[in-house]
């Protein structure tokens, strides 16, 4: 496969960046996209340019830190799937791909596609945890949960926090994110605890921290890559307005 790739440059958050086109040849469909991004690399290299940075991890969909912007969709064409378990073969000969970083505030550019997404962390370090006794694994079903609860929140902490959720809101809210933290451990008895305290901590860092508002958009469902459902934002609301009534400043 021929193409050509239109692949976003820049220093520095502070530097002002811009697309470079390039060619490449002797692409295989059997290629995964990162892949293709290393091939380039080393053509690169060999030329004597500096190569394209980009972040990436486990490569097998986990991690969420290959989050790309892929001709206008996070993470390109295909459904359900990472930057990293993208292939090839979604693409054809001659095709023109333009590859970006995330846009948003919240996530300043490092160099080329790499962003720092430590907002995201952040947020988990606000209050997306539980006090737990350390020790022994519990027995599995001391504390029984309803399977339909279990469900939900397992759907919740699928959220791999790559962060295309913000970069596709036209508001660059975190609100999926967010609400798939909050959800995970408000469905669950060990995560009632602290629950009220830990939705009023991670909306009010989400909104320290320059994310927008929620879009009502849907767009954070469609582009998310573990497709976690939308309504867990409206799970958020819930908890955030109770917790609010409830809890002693």
């Amino acid at each position: 496969m021929k193409l050509t790739l239109k692949i976003w440059r820049q220093e520095n958050a502070k530097a002002k960046g811009k697309f470079e086109t390039y060619q490449l040849d002797g692409v295989s469909p059997e290629m995964s996209f990162l892949e293709m991004l290393d091939y380039h690399n080393e053509k690169l290299i060999l030329e004597g340019t500096n190569p394209v940075a980009f972040d990436n991890d486990c490569r097998e969909g986990i991690c969420g830190m290959c989050g790309l912007y892929i001709n206008g969709r996070p993470h390109g064409p295909d459904e359900d799937n990472t930057t990293c378990q993208l292939h090839m073969r979604k693409f054809n000969d001659g095709d023109t791909i333009v590859i970006e970083p995330w846009r948003s505030k919240a996530f300043p550019v490092i160099k080329d596609l790499i962003v720092d997404r430590t907002a995201l962390d952040k947020l988990i370090i606000a209050g997306g945890y539980i006090s737990a006794d350390t020790g022994s694994a519990p027995e599995a079903n001391s504390i029984p949960i309803p399977k339909h609860k279990a469900d939900l929140s397992f759907n919740a902490n699928e959220c791999v926090g790559c962060g295309a959720c913000v970069a596709v809101c036209k508001n660059a809210s975190a609100m999926l994110f967010v609400a798939a933290k909050v959800s995970h451990l408000a469905l669950l008895p060990q995560g009632k605890i602290e629950a009220s305290e830990r939705v009023l901590k991670m909306v009010k860092e989400m909104d320290k921290l320059g994310f927008g508002n929620c879009s009502n958009t849907g767009a954070c469902e469609a582009e998310c890559p573990k497709s976690v459902s939308i309504s867990n934002i409206a799970r958020l609301n819930r908890e955030y307005i109770c917790a609010g009534l409830t809890h002693e400043n």
